[in-house]
């Protein structure tokens, strides 16, 4: 971190409630030059259609020319490249890629915003953060679950989100840290850029494009003034019993001790998005009785608490080997199909390939998955994933292949027909 942000990130951090006036001064060569280096160049083209290899073949140059349109003023913002990737079963979500030139000055700006946003950030919310991820938000769901009383779970998610946010409300919410008219009216440029699909560029009045480097933190920021300072601050306050809220980018879980709590939560929060133009998805959103208490609350009407899933984990109330409350997490039905269906789509793609290079591809795909979803009551599935993937692989081969070569006798006999197994890797999330 260059030494200027350094001096930046200490005032923030002293006086939360600082605003900066001077900040266009920290975009200079050097420091593009180190976000250059910091950020992801693996992406892909924008409208322009040059490549972060054409771009770096003239970095010092490109670096000292971007600064002199920001210092003059004549920096534009171009539109972003429309994509789409899968989002689930038969569903698309659009991608806006910006040109590697407009990515770059955008990661530079997104790298000062954090360092003054990230002081005020409550710890409730874990995603596009340093230093946080799903696992910490998990870990702060089971603290809550197993070491509070909450027994209410009211379960949310906004529907489009990123294509919802309002522009005047971000504007407003981004000046209670940023009075330097230069960053706003970047900022401005890039919220009013559009967007380009097949040729024709369509005007945005309203939402973030998800794929440029400065959406996650512009995303960070309006929910952190439209809902977790309004929770902690003024809902909270007014509950009668505990009350808890974690949220991830724009999935979110409230808990509450009591129902009544609980039911005043959705009336109010329904209001709440309201005013900032988003709304809640009605099938991802519910309340449901969740927690230690839930089984013996339940029992008289002969029922069983109900499950809930969030960041990729169906949640279950369980007990353990002494009959205790525990908290049971194992890979969603979604997570698993989505991981299989990305499994057996790559073997379809490569089924010519080597048998060593699948193996080596395959085993990364599957470390990846262990990676995340190794937690304690999750063997089973893992194995099962396991099993599913060796079972993809087979048919890939039988497909190729002489069938007597393909049988399960002769497979398991041969030293690259062999893929990691899972392990239980994260004991205390």
């Amino acid at each position: 971190m260059s030494t200027e942000l350094i001096k930046v990130a200490d005032k923030a951090k002293t006086d939360s409630k600082l605003r900066f006036t001077s900040l266009a001064h920290l975009l200079t060569p050097e420091f593009l030059a180190e976000t250059w280096k910091l950020m992801n160049r693996k992406g892909s083209y924008g409208v322009d259609r040059e490549t972060t290899q054409e771009f770096e073949s003239g970095l010092e140059i490109r670096l000292e020319q971007i600064q002199h349109k920001l210092k003059v003023g004549r920096y534009r913002a171009p539109a972003v490249r429309r994509v789409y990737i899968p989002k689930g079963k038969d569903k698309l979500r659009p991608l806006g890629i910006p040109t590697v030139e407009d990515r770059l000055v955008q990661a530079a700006v997104a790298r000062i915003l954090s360092v003054l946003f990230e002081p005020i950030f409550m710890e409730s919310s874990y995603g596009y953060r340093p230093n946080r991820n799903a696992h910490d938000a998990l870990r702060s769901i089971r603290s809550c679950l197993i070491g509070s009383k909450v027994m209410h779970v009211f379960e949310a998610d906004i529907h489009s989100y990123f294509e919802r946010v309002n522009h005047k409300w971000l504007i407003q919410m981004l000046s209670q840290r940023v009075a330097d008219p230069v960053i706003m009216r970047l900022i401005g440029k890039w919220l009013r850029a559009g967007v380009m699909e097949n040729g024709i560029k369509y005007r945005r009045d309203d939402g973030l494009p998800q794929g440029g480097p400065i959406s996650p933190i512009l995303a960070n920021v309006y929910l952190h003034y439209a809902l977790d300072l309004w929770f902690a601050r003024k809902f909270k306050r007014n509950c009668q019993g505990q009350a808890h809220i974690v949220r991830f980018a724009d999935d979110f879980l409230a808990m509450f001790q009591y129902g009544a709590d609980a039911e005043k939560f959705g009336n109010e929060l329904n209001e709440r998005m309201n005013k900032f133009a988003l709304q809640l998805s009605p099938e991802k959103t519910k309340r449901l009785v969740f927690g230690r208490f839930a089984q013996e609350r339940l029992a008289p009407q002969g029922k069983r608490p109900e499950t809930f899933e969030f960041l990729g984990f169906k949640h279950i109330c369980g007990v353990d080997r002494k009959g205790k409350f525990a908290l049971i997490r194992i890979p969603s039905q979604k997570s698993c199909r989505k991981f299989l269906d990305r499994t057996r789509e790559w073997l379809m793609r490569h089924i010519h390939w080597k048998v060593r290079d699948q193996q080596r591809r395959l085993s990364q795909m599957l470390c990846g998955f262990y990676q995340y979803f190794a937690l304690p009551h999750c063997g089973a599935k893992l194995c099962s994933i396991h099993l599913n993937v060796m079972r993809q692989w087979r048919r890939t081969l039988r497909r190729r292949s002489q069938r007597s070569k393909t049988h399960w006798s002769y497979l398991l006999r041969q030293s690259w027909f062999v893929l990691p197994t899972p392990v239980s890797l994260h004991q205390n999330v």
